[in-house]
């Protein structure tokens, strides 16, 4: 049963990759693949839509996910029908990228981040925002942290704690188990193993500092926090306390969305799309500074 409700979601996805790509044909996009290698010589692989314009938004997945993931394609489909060239890719040991999965990885991912951007640059484009769901959600913080050449910034979903949420996955007992192994193996659903996180891994995660990298993003960088407000994988409280660390920063929480925004795709979109319409069309409202007085909640 289980597999025959995993094939009808990959069948449902297809078809609407398919859709994705026939309406963007329609409207003068190209779409291709594009590879751009990293500074540890690894192809990141990604899908280009290309609309001509010189602006370019780039589209960042979560843990373990890919390019290839709705949310992700949606985003990127919405902002060619807008006329705004998007480029989402996978990061190395994910998806078609080159290279081990790491559990960690956090930094490592803003560096492939910024290998991407530094492509676009050479080739004559503008980035003018970097978007990320949940883990990406992280690594176009961690971005913004270190460099200043992006000044629009959307984390969807992302985990300011990182200390939290390692349980679900690793399970309750996980630093018992990591003291005397040395590492854990994670199964899937049928018991195979998935991937090993390693001591190296696990200590990644606990020094990865989101509280001082968000304090380091500068005033200049716009910066949207986009949660669900039934998320039950990363908590809304995450969404508040990124609101409290980042000076130029605007919160919107989504009621009853969860992490994926699986019935809130339209909505998450259109917020996503609005903030960044906001650098395109030079809205005042958009580069307020304010933290408490920028929470939206839906009226949905």
């Amino acid at each position: 049963m289980v597999d025959e409700v995993f094939l009808e979601v990959i069948l449902l996805s297809l078809v609407e990759l398919i859709f994705v790509y026939f309406v963007s044909s329609l409207a003068g996009t190209q779409i291709r693949k594009l590879t751009i290698q990293n500074k540890h010589d690894e192809k990141l692989v990604g899908i280009f839509h290309d609309t001509g314009s010189k602006e370019l938004v780039i589209i960042c997945h979560g843990f373990k996910s890919s390019k290839d993931r709705i949310p992700m394609v949606n985003l990127a489909t919405s902002f060619d029908n807008e006329g705004i060239s998007a480029f989402r890719f996978d990061f190395s040991g994910n998806g078609e990228s080159e290279g081990v999965f790491q559990y960690g990885n956090y930094y490592r991912e803003a560096d492939d981040l910024h290998c991407v951007v530094q492509h676009f640059h050479g080739k004559g484009r503008l980035v003018i925002a970097l978007i990320g769901h949940s883990k990406g959600g992280n690594a176009v913080l961690l971005y913004a942290s270190r460099h200043r050449d992006v000044h629009n910034v959307v984390n969807i979903a992302g985990r300011f704690n990182l200390q939290r949420g390692m349980e679900g996955r690793l399970g309750k007992d996980f630093l018992q188990k990591m003291e005397q192994q040395g590492f854990i193996d994670v199964k899937n659903r049928r018991g195979r193993i998935d991937y090993r996180v390693t001591k190296d891994d696990l200590m990644d995660r606990l020094t990865t500092n989101m509280h001082a990298a968000c304090h380091s993003i500068h005033e200049s960088c716009r910066v949207l926090t986009v949660h669900g407000s039934k998320d039950e994988m990363v908590t809304v409280e995450d969404a508040m306390q990124f609101a409290n660390c980042i000076s130029n920063h605007k919160l919107h929480i989504t009621e009853g969305a969860d992490h994926e925004y699986t019935l809130h795709q339209d909505e998450l979109i259109s917020i996503v799309l609005d903030f960044v319409r906001g650098v395109t069309e030079d809205k005042p409202e958009f580069l307020s500074s304010g933290k408490e007085a920028n929470k939206i909640h839906s009226r949905f």
